[in-house]
């Protein structure tokens, strides 16, 4: 089962959330797999405490032109909806980083004057962490522009034996939605403040748009702040946990630590997370085309 973890901003929580739930089923016995596909800043492995044993490379393909067949007849630029390839007189001239190595270029050039070639973006780290949790993560190349094809590649690493938890990068761009794309569960992780409610709407219209299962945690919760109370009962969300407001919380993420290690109490909240993973685990299992509804 393939359950994300995401927010529609930063700071609400969502690796917290991702990195306890990761503890708590482990502890229930099961068989879990930690994903971090916040490639821009993965950060899930310093809790998990991550023992990385693989290393790899991850690439796409970046098309090359033999000037020497161009033709410049000027049909990869036209038919290019990325703006990846611009024909000049004499020159055609490729910008890897508009790049999406659709391979459609290929397709099209009439001369056959296009090829490909691996252009790396990012590596894959994957091991083990606390209590026999796998884990997986990428680490995109400094200053490449594009997530989403390393993101891709880092859940192709999923264990399907495993319930894997997704940590989505934060906000709700092409990441986000390349994250969610085959979750069986999105759980939104908001908090309760004005902007913590306008990102959850972004959130939970894009997640819900794909047919997507959501559920929704409310991080700092103090139970004062009526307009996101309002916004879950018209939208007919349901809340798993409350998550209270405590100054401990955000001292045990500063050092690094185990939440629910740290602070017993909170092992009630993350129970009821993971009592609705478990039914919707159940439930996806006798769904006879393997959707949650």
């Amino acid at each position: 089962m393939k359950v994300v973890i995401a927010s529609g901003k930063g700071g609400t929580g969502k690796t917290t959330v991702a990195v306890n739930l990761a503890w708590f089923l482990a502890n229930c016995g099961r068989k879990v797999q930690y994903i971090d596909c916040d490639v821009e800043e993965p950060n899930g492995n310093f809790f998990i405490s991550a023992h990385f044993s693989k290393r790899i490379s991850a690439f796409v393909m970046l098309p090359v032109v033999d000037q020497q067949k161009c033709t410049s007849c000027g049909e990869c630029s036209a038919k290019c909806r990325f703006n990846a390839i611009v024909r000049l007189p004499g020159n055609t001239m490729i910008f890897p980083e508009l790049c999406h190595g659709c391979g459609l270029c290929l397709l099209v050039c009439p001369a056959k004057a296009i090829s490909e070639d691996e252009r790396e973006i990012g590596i894959i780290e994957s091991g083990m962490g606390w209590g026999g949790i796998s884990f997986v993560h990428g680490v995109l190349n400094i200053g490449e522009p594009m997530p989403k094809p390393l993101i891709r590649k880092v859940k192709e690493q999923g264990l399907s034996d495993h319930i894997q938890i997704i940590d989505a990068p934060p906000g709700t761009s092409c990441s986000f939605v390349e994250t969610i794309s085959d979750a069986d569960l999105v759980i939104l992780v908001t908090e309760p403040t004005p902007f913590g409610l306008h990102d959850l709407k972004i959130s939970e219209e894009v997640a819900r748009a794909r047919g997507k299962s959501i559920r929704v945690v409310i991080n700092k919760d103090n139970g004062t702040f009526r307009p996101l109370e309002k916004f879950l009962e018209d939208r007919r969300l349901k809340i798993t946990a409350r998550l209270p407001e405590n100054r401990k919380v955000a001292e045990v993420y500063s050092k690094g630590d185990i939440l629910l290690e740290e602070l017993p109490d909170y092992r009630e909240h993350f129970s009821s997370i993971a009592a609705e993973v478990f039914r919707q685990s159940e439930n996806l299992e006798h769904s006879p085309n393997g959707v949650l509804p």
